[in-house]
């Protein structure tokens, strides 16, 4: 704001009054101007938990004493922290509070003030129809940087460090965005998909790499590169009209370097090892040794290293311990799911966090929002350890996760093993046939997120060897389990990094068609091989089938061990019976089908989900074709 002094102060220097007061106006003007952050932006009326505390940063705020003077928004304390430029406000929202703006005045000293308006919404939505992610929705996973490139006026952004496009360096930004996603619904809707999380959309002002999202700097900020708020809630309301559920990727666990609290941290104890970071002394990387969550045996070296320790050098661990740090990740992620109406939330590197605060994190948004969904990472192929953080585990120690939905990573490394293996006794379909036996180990397995990759591993198409028919079996039988489903963008169209295993920026290829002048589009078809379109066929048809098949999504489950390269997977709800039948031989095959008998199928017709073809259900069926075998009993 610009003020001529010249014109303010003229025709007054009689008034000695009226100067003082104009004195106070510039200082109290200055003040508000160097209020920096205040977060939460803003809240709203009606929550269950009515303290909202916020976070104050400017010059010296940490000596000023604030002020409200507004119905049912009381200051119940005021917290100052070891910087000055701090200044943390616990408030009081009564239910019965209005709706609208009041004033937040800082008073500081007898000759300084600030006026900070803030501002309490009303709630659009009820709190239960926040309706999350379930056994009925197959989520699309995106990396938006490589989906499409809606926008390209929003490339590079000159107040960010790292200015540079370059679709050929696969660790740089390639363009993609929040108008890119929005663009496309109807493929990813078409495709049979009911919801999409995009990998992280916040600023990440980061040096290099700062495409993935994971190394956040500011965490009420969409990095403008990705767009800005108001089409991220233009993605939330269009996705709503098609019926598909938006969910947010979020990190409790870290942030970037460049985070702008990092420059001056509020506490001793803000972030972990904060001391060896401000003297530049060693930094210890996590041990990364999960276990240390459950081992009744850990030592406390162990437990403090995996907990304490920084994910990498470029990502401070956030001390979830601070009180402060605790509500501050709390109420970010709440403001997120009140602000885009979340159809749910994945959480990162969700056994790194400390234990206690991330029960605390999930039973709060539980309370808040209690039909809603959150998925927690546990990149763990043992089923005790995924167990372990779903609601309801009866652990022995007491601890209860509140987490609705874990990742069903040793189901993955199953389903893989088994298809590039040769059958035998313990190879083949009986590592997927006795991985779907552990089942018995979960509380609700159909709560648990089943994958056929995502965007830290290779491409399943990869990782099965570029084998077409082996990467139809693992997506049909995916698609059938008890489970949520998920897959990352491209695997429908067999996207792969088998000449560059485990790399990150070849994992996260851009999609055909997703930039203007690309030679192939996978959103039309054109340019696509015939695999491909025959892949992309085969996912659309399986998952649209899915979207309206009570049997997949809440029926009873039954397999039948594995005979001579041969494994039968079903799923029934009352006159809905689907049986999946996965094929390993190359040479036809009679499979006797009275060993199924009490399917209760025998003469019955059944319609070939892909074909469309009639199967009558005799005696015997003759598979000519290694592969999958899909059949229903519904027309």
């Amino acid at each position: 704001m610009y003020i001529d002094m010249r014109i303010l102060f003229k025709g007054l220097v009689n008034n000695k009054q009226t100067i003082f007061s104009m004195v106070l106006l510039f200082f109290s003007l200055n003040l508000s101007a160097q209020i920096t952050h205040v977060e939460p932006p803003n809240w709203w009326v009606g929550f269950e938990n009515s303290e909202l505390q916020l976070l104050v940063k400017a010059p010296e705020i940490g000596r000023a004493v604030p002020e409200i003077n507004y119905p049912g928004v009381s200051i119940s304390a005021i917290h100052q922290a070891k910087s000055p430029n701090y200044l943390f406000i616990d408030l009081f929202i009564d239910k019965s509070t209005p709706v609208g703006r009041f004033d937040i005045i800082f008073n500081r000293n007898t000759d300084e003030s600030a006026v900070y308006s803030y501002e309490l919404k009303a709630r659009d939505k009820k709190p239960e129809d926040y309706i999350g992610f379930n056994s009925s929705d197959a989520i699309y996973l995106i990396t938006p940087d490589r989906f499409s490139n809606g926008n390209t006026e929003n490339n590079i952004d000159t107040d960010l460090r790292e200015q540079i496009i370059d679709r050929n360096n696969d660790y740089a930004r390639h363009g993609g965005d929040i108008r890119g996603i929005i663009n496309h619904l109807d493929y990813i809707d078409e495709l049979g998909f009911t919801a999409i999380w995009p990998t992280p959309m916040l600023t990440n002002d980061m040096n290099s790499s700062s495409y993935h999202g994971y190394a956040m700097t500011d965490f009420y900020e969409v990095d403008p590169r990705f767009g800005t708020l108001e089409e991220y809630k233009e993605l939330s309301h269009k996705m709503d009209e098609r019926g598909l559920k938006l969910i947010m990727d979020m990190v409790a666990n870290h942030c970037g370097s460049e985070h702008w609290w990092m420059k001056d941290l509020p506490f001793d104890d803000w972030v972990n090892q904060q001391n060896a970071f401000e003297t530049k002394g060693t930094l210890r990387n996590s041990n990364h040794r999960r276990t240390t969550n459950q081992d009744v045996y850990a030592s406390e070296i162990d437990k403090k290293d995996m907990t304490e320790g920084w994910f990498v050098p470029s990502m401070p661990d956030l001390n979830q311990k601070n009180p402060f740090m605790a509500k501050y990740i709390i109420q970010n992620n709440i403001w997120w799911i009140e602000t885009l109406e979340l159809g749910g939330i994945r959480q990162d590197t969700y056994p790194y966090s400390d234990k206690n605060f991330i029960s605390n994190w999930a039973g709060a948004i539980m309370r808040e929002y209690p039909n809603f969904s959150i998925v927690g990472e546990e990149w763990s192929v043992k089923p005790l350890l995924v167990r372990y953080w779903q609601t309801g585990t009866p652990n022995k120690e007491g601890f209860e996760s509140h987490l609705r939905s874990t990742m069903d990573f040793p189901m993955q490394e199953n389903i893989v093993n088994a298809l590039n293996e040769d059958e035998g006794w313990a190879t083949g379909f009986v590592k997927m046939y006795e991985g779907l036996a552990m089942d018995f180990a979960y509380t609700k397995p159909e709560d648990i997120l089943i994958f056929p990759d995502n965007h830290d591993m290779d491409r399943v198409f990869s990782q099965l060897k570029e084998n077409i028919p082996n990467t139809k079996m693992a997506l049909s039988y995916i698609f059938l389990m008890p489970r949520i489903v998920q897959v990352y963008y491209g695997t429908e169209i067999l996207m792969q990094n088998t000449e560059k295993p485990d790399d990150h920026g070849v994992i996260r290829s851009d999609f055909p068609g997703g930039w203007d002048g690309d030679a192939v589009n996978a959103f039309t078809g054109v340019g696509l091989t015939e695999n491909q379109a025959s892949m992309q066929d085969f996912v659309r048809k399986v998952l649209n089938y899915r979207k309206q098949s009570d049997a997949i999504k809440y029926g009873k489950t039954m397999h039948f061990a594995p005979i001579d390269g041969v494994y039968v997977l079903c799923r029934i709800k009352d006159d809905e019976t689907i049986v999946l039948i996965l094929n390993k031989n190359e040479a036809p095959i009679d499979i006797d089908l009275t060993h199924y008998q009490e399917l209760g199928l025998e003469g019955k017709t059944l319609k070939n989900v892909i074909t469309g073809d009639p199967v009558i259900w005799n005696t015997n069926l003759q598979l000519t074709e290694k592969g999958p075998l899909l059949l229903t009993t519904k027309n």
